[in-house]
């Protein structure tokens, strides 16, 4: 058994590409010194990486998916219960799947080996329903930060949901809006949700402001209906029509790339609206670093799934290239008209294609909305202070000291 208190990080894939914060959140309690294990409930089947990546020296553990053939997961079952006194009570009175029960188990043996002291899971989804299967086996605390999709989507259970929360040692979510939607839709249940926005790394995010840049609009995101993609393609149809000179380069994957060639061929713009298929974050730090403005077209899709507060919009403001955006959830608690980037109302593709030619064209107008983008980052999302602040709140739910020699020094 390690002798050193660890904080256990438990997501459904991991590594993910998409999930750009997850990573970055990791390599910052690195730096700091707080010792991590990351549990990984499924494998990954991303085919390219971050380098960052390259940088994380916690462990991680694949807890495998498992056969749901009855013998096996008894068989299973009596082995863990052996070692963990409290599985089977659990087993009785969860209700849980056995796939989710058996993960539980093993990663409860774990949490027992290794002196983990409390568990964190990004996403309220199934990290998080095995942390509080874990916390019913074993006693340790667990919190998980809620983002999006694991709220909002209208597949959320909100009983099973509520008890997340309930059961929770305390709850991060990434905006303002998550803040008070839960506090509104669970008030019996969201006394211990707190507000921590996802940070960046500002040394790997630096700010260029200075020289033309190449007349592009960029648009990163996995392409999903929530991304609003379809209205800036359509945008950019009106743009072609006014003889406004651009490209536009859409990077990600997703269902909806199918959907999206159609529309460009049938609108003829596909020798200006590029779809650039997934990239890593060194790529897209190029791509962002040359584009004259970034598009973020968010819109309430239809299943209720929206963005909390796309990530991508704090890097582009971290560096420089005006943003424009939609007012969906958190995003006016970074992006203020004519001040730190453009609001546009979502699915309005006209006022999306007039703010577009404004930046395109005004170059002024450019330079002062992407200083004023900087300050605010640089205030409220250097994630070396908002780490600081989830290391003090991981110390206080397991009752035991975490913070290194740097973060008691800030108290």
């Amino acid at each position: 058994m390690s002798s050193i208190p660890r904080i256990g990080y438990v997501l459904k894939v991991y590594p993910r590409t998409s999930q750009t914060f997850v990573l970055t959140e990791i390599l910052a309690h690195e730096k700091a010194g707080l010792p991590i294990d990351i549990f990984s409930l499924r494998r990954t089947d991303d085919v390219r990486f971050h380098a960052a990546l390259s940088r994380v020296r916690s462990p991680v553990f694949q807890i495998a998916r498992v056969s749901t053939k009855a013998t096996v997961v008894l068989r299973e079952l009596r082995d863990h219960g052996q070692h963990l006194p409290g599985l089977w009570d659990v087993v009785r009175e969860s209700g849980a799947n056995s796939e989710d029960l058996l993960q539980a188990a093993r990663l409860s043996r774990y949490v027992m080996d290794r002196n983990i002291v409390h568990l964190h899971a990004h996403f309220g989804t199934v990290a998080t329903v095995v942390a509080r299967l874990v916390m019913k086996i074993t006693g340790v605390s667990y919190s998980f930060t809620a983002h999006a999709k694991d709220i909002f989507h209208q597949i959320v259970d909100e009983e099973v949901l509520r008890n997340k929360l309930l059961d929770a040692a305390g709850v991060i979510t990434v905006s303002q809006f998550n803040v008070n939607y839960l506090k509104d839709k669970y008030a019996d249940a969201s006394g211990g949700v707190r507000l921590v926005y996802n940070g960046l790394d500002l040394e790997q995010f630096r700010f260029e402001q200075g020289g033309e840049r190449s007349s592009v609009i960029l648009a990163v995101g996995r392409l999903v209906e929530k991304k609003g993609f379809g209205h800036l393609v359509a945008a950019c149809a009106l743009l072609r029509a006014r003889g406004v000179r651009f490209r536009c380069e859409i990077v990600g994957g997703g269902v909806l790339e199918p959907e999206l060639i159609q529309q460009i061929r049938e609108l003829d713009l596909e020798d200006c609206v590029l779809l650039e298929g997934p990239m890593s974050q060194e790529d897209v730090k190029k791509r962002i670093s040359r584009a004259t403005l970034l598009a973020a077209p968010c819109v309430h899709a239809r299943d209720q799934d929206r963005d909390g507060l796309p990530t991508i919009l704090l890097e582009a403001m971290a560096m420089g290239t005006p943003c424009i955006s939609t007012p969906v959830t958190g995003i006016p608690e970074i992006v203020f008209h004519e001040q730190t980037g453009l609001m546009v109302p979502e699915r309005n593709e006209t006022v999306l294609a007039d703010a577009c030619e404004r930046l395109l064209s005004d170059r002024k107008l450019a330079v002062e909305l992407s200083a004023n983008a900087r300050q605010l980052i640089e205030s409220q999302f250097d994630i070396e202070r908002n780490t600081a602040e989830i290391r003090a709140f991981f110390s206080q739910k397991a009752g035991v000291d975490l913070l290194p020699a740097q973060d008691q020094s800030e108290r």
